[in-house]
């Protein structure tokens, strides 16, 4: 039977397993320069028996951070910060992609070069505040980004993704989720414009496929992976038909033979009911590896699996607590409880600290 503990080949990449590493914000690079460190050296390679990790979301620019301490990829030194990682996860035989971030309205001026104001794809203040260095500070007005910008987005995430390639990635994986970017311009909450990237569906999921096609240009789209939350309210997102919305998306990036399609199942902080969403439709569209996240335990993703719901599953808060999860797992062994007070920011306590089994 095939189960979490069977191998998958998802595009070129061959997984010893189905139990992924969802990428896990941890605000730990090492500052100034958002550089990644010994210290994400020895986390990501703690967890190397992942049948994939995905790293954190990882900035392609420097108009592309919202967060306090995040690796980015895309200055010299993050690349060759990146590599010790990737080089430490390849000798514990492990396989890792980056996650190409860009955060568009969910930033701050204090995070941007020269105080900029933070890009969208129209004018709209989210609700909510920004994590700074100062603390907590209310969300902006972002900038509309004007159409003639837009290739230089693209090409922002052409150079994340030689970057990547450069540190020695097993792949990439584009973040077109959470509230992010690309889900700005994909829902019509956050999308209100009325040229060739707004208004219709098509229009709107128009910036994802051209940014697919360029990184896939890179990579070959067998070493490419997407993520998309369909119904996730985070970061003050909605859209009127997330059903048509995403199983376009899905249909449309079918014809590239993607190594996967991520699909975030869950809603984060939702304060109201989340819309009825079909996720088995959803699948359908998609001809390719689906990959789910979100409220998996090992029952129910061996179940997925072995219905063939899903093809592998990402887990997020096991990983962090849980460095040898994939061994917690096959031995059924409990999980140690993950402390949320150390989740972002701060040293080796609450990052790389959980014991593994008989330790």
């Amino acid at each position: 039977m095939t189960d979490l503990f069977s191998p998958v080949k998802l595009g070129s990449m061959v997984l010893a397993n189905r139990i992924v590493m969802a990428p896990l914000t941890r605000n730990r690079a090492a500052m100034p320069g958002n550089v990644p460190q010994d210290n994400n050296v020895t986390y990501y390679t703690q967890r190397a028996s992942a049948g994939l990790i995905i790293t954190e979301a990882t900035p392609i620019s420097a108009m592309a951070h919202g967060y306090p301490a995040t690796p980015g990829i895309h200055t010299a030194e993050q690349v060759a910060g990146w590599k010790k990682v990737v080089d430490s996860v390849h000798a514990k035989g492990g396989k890792i992609v980056l996650q190409l971030w860009h955060v568009g309205r969910i930033s701050h001026p204090s995070l941007l070069p020269d105080n900029a104001l933070p890009v969208a794809p129209s004018a709209i203040k989210p609700a909510g505040q920004a994590y700074t260095y100062e603390g907590l500070q209310d969300f902006v007005t972002p900038r509309a980004l004007e159409v003639n910008e837009l290739a230089g987005i693209v090409q922002e995430y052409k150079a994340a993704a030689q970057n990547a390639l450069e540190a020695g990635f097993d792949g990439v994986e584009v973040h077109s989720a959470n509230g992010y970017l690309l889900d700005q311009f994909l829902r019509d909450g956050s999308n209100k414009r009325t040229d060739q990237y707004g208004g219709s569906i098509p229009n709107r999921s128009r910036l994802l496929l051209e940014v697919m096609a360029t990184v896939c240009k890179v990579w070959g789209a067998d070493r490419v992976g997407v993520r998309i939350s369909p119904i996730n309210p985070f970061n003050d997102m909605h859209d009127s038909n997330p059903q048509a919305l995403f199983n376009h998306v899905a249909e449309v990036l079918s014809p590239f033979n993607l190594a996967y399609l991520h699909v975030m199942e869950i809603g984060i902080g939702a304060t109201e009911a989340l819309p009825d969403f079909d996720f088995a439709s959803l699948r359908r569209a998609f001809r390719g590896n689906y990959m789910a996240n979100g409220g998996y335990d090992k029952a129910r993703g061996n179940a997925a699996i072995a219905n063939n719901l899903v093809d592998c599953v990402a887990y997020g808060v096991p990983y962090i607590a849980n460095p040898d999860l994939v061994e917690r797992f096959a031995k059924d062994a409990p999980l140690n409880q993950a402390d949320q007070s150390s989740f972002y920011g701060g040293s080796e306590k609450g990052y790389t600290d959980y014991p593994a089994l008989g330790a």
